[in-house]
C-alpha cells in the first residue's frame, strides 16, 4: 500500500499564495454554549479552522469538542493539535476521526504526534516510552488510518498496535483524503515522517513544537524536509509549513497589552519562552510577515482561555493584512 498522497490536497494548495490562519484555545473552554458560539464567530469572521488540544484533562475531549462543533458549523476547518498516538487505539481513532469528517461534511485536518508529556501519560495509566518507540507507533498508526480508511479489507499486526477490517469500515467523506499534520521538527525521523505520510509539516520556537527557533534552523528543517521529499518522489509544494504561535496574546496598545499580560499566568508564559508572541496588531502583522517570507505559508494561533481578544483582533486586524 502506498503512503504519500499522490496528490496535492485542496487545503494545501489554497495557501501557496497567501497565509492561512487558524486558532486553538488552551484549555478547552469549559462552557460549551460560548466556546460553540465564539468558534461561530471564529467561522463567520474568516479564520479558516479550529483545533483541539489533546489533553483529555484539560477540560473536554478533542474529539468530544470537534464532534460538537462539526454539528454546529458549516464551514470552518476543525482539527487536532495535536492528537497523541498513544491516547487511544489506532483502529478508535480512525473511527472518532471518520466521524468528524462525516458529521461535518469533510472537513477534518487530523493533526497526529508521538506526545512529549510523561505525567500526562502518567495520569492516563500509561507508559511513556522512549522516543523511537514512540516514533515507530507514529508509523504503525499511520499505516493503520490508512488502511482502515480505504474502504477495502486490511489487516495489520505490528510492533505496537494491531487492527483489522473485512472492508465494512465507515470511512471519512473527505475528497480526495483527510489531510494529515505531523507536528515536529526532528530532521533524521519526524520530517521523513512528513514526506511519507502528511499533507502539512507543523512547527515552533518551543522545544515542545519542533525547536523551530532562528531563522536558520527554519531554513535547515525547510530543507531537511525538501530533501526527504524529494526521496518519496513528492513536490515540495505537496507539503504545506505550519507554524505554530504558542500563545498569540494582542491588545490594541502596547499599555493595554502589558496589564493583560499581568493578569495571565506567569509560569505558563515563562514555559512558552520564544514560543510567545505578544505585541499590537501591527507588530503582529510584520511577525506574520517576517515568518512567511522565512517560508511559512499557514500559522496556528494559540490562544490562552479567556483571551477572545486576541481572537477578535486576529481576524479584524491581523488576517485582513494578508488579504
Amino acid at each position: 500500500m502506498s503512503t504519500a498522497p499522490s496528490v496535492i490536497h485542496p487545503w494545501v494548495a489554497q495557501w501557496q499564495t497567501k497565509p492561512g490562519f487558524a486558532v486553538s484555545i488552551y484549555p478547552n473552554p469549559p462552557d460549551w454554549p460560548r466556546f460553540i458560539a465564539h468558534v461561530q464567530w471564529m467561522e463567520a469572521h474568516g479564520i479558516d479552522a479550529y483545533f483541539s488540544y489533546d489533553h483529555p484533562a484539560a477540560n473536554a475531549d478533542c474529539w468530544t469538542a470537534l464532534a460538537a462543533l462539526a454539528a454546529s458549523t458549516s464551514t470552518i476547518r476543525l482539527g487536532t493539535a495535536i492528537d497523541c498516538v498513544y491516547y487511544r487505539s489506532p483502529y478508535m481513532l480512525a473511527r472518532q476521526a471518520a466521524d468528524v469528517d462525516r458529521i461535518s461534511g469533510g472537513r477534518l485536518v487530523l493533526g497526529i504526534g508521538i506526545g512529549d508529556l510523561p505525567k500526562e501519560f502518567a495520569d492516563m495509566g500509561l507508559e511513556y516510552p522512549a522516543a523511537p518507540i514512540r516514533q515507530r507507533a507514529l508509523d504503525e498508526a499511520l499505516t493503520i488510518l490508512r488502511g482502515l480508511w480505504s474502504g477495502e479489507s486490511f489487516s495489520h499486526k505490528g510492533e505496537q498496535f494491531e487492527a483489522h477490517t473485512d472492508g465494512t469500515f465507515l470511512p471519512p467523506v473527505q475528497q480526495p483524503h483527510v489531510p494529515i499534520i505531523i507536528a515536529g521538527g526532528g530532521e533524521k525521523v519526524t520530517l521523513r515522517q512528513v514526506a511519507q505520510w502528511a499533507d502539512a509539516s507543523n512547527m515552533g520556537a518551543h522545544e515542545s513544537i519542533g525547536g523551530a527557533y532562528q531563522p536558520t534552523d527554519v531554513a535547515r528543517k525547510f530543507a531537511k524536509l525538501d530533501e526527504h521529499l524529494a526521496a518519496h518522489g513528492r513536490p515540495s509544494e505537496s507539503v504545506l509549513r505550519s507554524q505554530f504561535t504558542m500563545p498569540l496574546i494582542v491588545s490594541e496598545t502596547r499599555a493595554a497589552l502589558e496589564k493583560k499580560m499581568a493578569a495571565m499566568p506567569q509560569d505558563v508564559l515563562a514555559w512558552c519562552g520564544a514560543a510567545l508572541f505578544a505585541g499590537t496588531p501591527d507588530e503582529a502583522i510584520a511577525f506574520y510577515r517576517d515568518l512567511w517570507d522565512k517560508g511559512f505559508q499557514y500559522f496556528i494561533a494559540n490562544i490562552l482561555a479567556g483571551d477572545e481578544e486576541s481572537v477578535e483582533l486576529l481576524a479584524e486586524a491581523i488576517i485582513p493584512a494578508f488579504a
